[in-house]
Formats: C-alpha cells, structure tokens, sequence
C-alpha cells in the first residue's frame, strides 16, 4: 500500500500523525508555528491510511490493523532509530499504541484531545457549550458549513473558523467514508489494554485536553496520568476538540515546554543521537 507523508526539517525525528478523517494538513498548521523557532527536529507528516492521500488497503479492517500499518511503515522509514510520536484524537490512540509496541525506540509523546476510550456512550464528556458566538458570521456560512463548525466549536469568531474550513472540514471531506465506516464497525478501539504498561513511560510527555471538548473529553485522559510520570497535563478553558485552533498561543507555549524537557533530556541521557538544538526566542 502507499503511505502519504511529508518530511520537513533535519534531526531528531518526529512521527505526527492527525485525527479521525483529516490529514496531515491539520498538524502541519498546529505545529509549525512552533518548529520555525526550533532547528534539530525532523517532522515526519502522515496522512492515515484511508485518509488525506494514503491508500485504503482491504488488508486493514479495524483499528489493531491500522496500527500494524503504521507500525510497519514506521520500521521502513527509520528502522531500529528513536523517534517522538504526536497524536491528535484518534491520531493520539495510534501513538499510545506505538509507545506501547516501539518503547524501547520511542523518547518522548504529545497527545492532545486525545480519544482514550473508543466507545462514545463510555466516554466522560462535558456538556456541548459554546462560549463565544458570532452570529453575523454564522448568517454569512451555509446551512452545511454553519452545522459542522456549531457541532464542534467552542469559539466562534473568522480565524476560529478560517482554520477550522482549511484543516478540519475540507480535508474530513477527502476522506474513504466506505473505508473508514468499516474501520469503525469492525474495531475503533484496540483489541489489547494499551495503558497495561510496565513499568510506566519513562520520557517527557504532553497531554493537553480541552475543558468544553463534548467529544472526548479531559477526565478520561487524566486518569491515565500515572501511565506518564514524566507528563504535564493541561486542561485548557475555552477550547474544545479543535483545542490547537480556538486556543493556539497556550497550545505553542505547552508545546515548546515540551520540547525543551525532550533536549534537556537528550543532552543528559546516554544512547541517543546527538543532535545540535536550538531555540530562537525572537522568531
């Protein structure tokens, strides 16, 4: 099968991979706002099978099958090297999953609104609010377009709903509907108790969650903390699902913290690659 990725900048390599029906267009816009002030990471952009440009095998029928893909695409690209994982939704359930198989390669993780619990009905979600409403510029959408950005958003406003049209409703609309309906019926979830890790991950991690997220929720993801001893979790007010779009100045900040443990890290720790960092504060 083929695997759409896109590759930008030299060094220690980052696995990014986007949620449920995007591509990878929506962690290119999140996270290279931060890596134009860093040098020393290699971002490895990833459409999902089924998704952005990847193909949609028949060999994959849930979700064990799509990490196994991943997993194999993964060994190809940078065999036996250590590498950081970011996720996205259901992009953060496949790098759970990879932390879980590669941990002995895998230095580092970011999840944010990350889907943990793969059943909707099971899941400990807030009530669906919206805490900035732009009427005038809901009037000027179309009744489609309108729907879609009320049934996620949290902040309505043009730049809230610039981002949301380019990295989530478009490329959503790219997707294999077919190919991914049967993901979903044969397996969202995995089959295996991917937080049943011992003992837990020892790197730098992220999690951040969105206090309004009415589709996965923050609880669920705090209760599997003690999984990360060396993870910040942040529970953002006044963001939702798309957390990296209503409230991106936090979302850079965290993420640069992030960074700076992961080199803090490699600078101290024995066995990884020397890579040169750095960090220009200016921009």
């Amino acid at each position: 099968m083929s695997i759409h990725y896109q590759v930008d900048g030299e060094g220690y390599p980052i696995v990014i991979l986007h949620g449920w029906t995007l591509d990878h267009q929506a962690m290119l816009h999140a996270l290279e706002p931060v890596f134009e002030k860093r040098s020393g990471w290699k971002r490895i952009y990833v459409d999902l099978p089924g998704m952005g440009r990847s193909e949609a095998p028949q060999s994959i029928q849930n979700s064990n099958d799509m990490l196994d893909t991943i997993l194999d695409f993964l060994d190809e690209l940078i065999p036996n090297e250590p590498f950081i994982v970011c996720g996205y939704s259901y992009g953060a359930l496949l790098a759970r999953g990879i932390a879980y198989f590669r941990r002995n390669l895998v230095r580092g993780l970011l999840l944010f609104a990350p889907l943990i619990i793969a059943e909707h009905d099971k899941r400990d979600v807030p009530d669906q609010q919206i805490l900035r409403k732009d009427p005038t510029l809901m009037s000027r959408l179309s009744p489609e377009d309108a729907a879609e950005f009320e049934s996620s958003t949290v902040l309505q406003g043009e730049r809230e709903w610039e981002r949301f049209r380019d990295e989530i409703s478009i490329p959503a609309k790219h997707a294999d509907e077919v190919f991914l309906a049967k993901v979903r019926q044969n397996g969202y979830g995995f089959t295996f108790d991917i937080d049943d890790i011992s003992p837990p991950f020892e790197y730098p991690a992220l999690i951040i969650t969105g206090r309004q997220d009415h589709i996965v929720g923050f609880r669920d993801a705090w209760r599997i903390l003690d999984k990360y001893p060396r993870a910040t979790f942040a529970v953002l007010d006044m963001a939702g699902h798309n957390l990296q779009i209503e409230r991106p100045e936090i979302f850079e900040a965290l993420v640069h913290d992030w960074l700076e443990r992961l080199e803090s890290c490699f600078r101290s720790c024995q066995n990884v690659v020397n890579v040169e960092f750095e960090w220009n504060v200016s921009g």
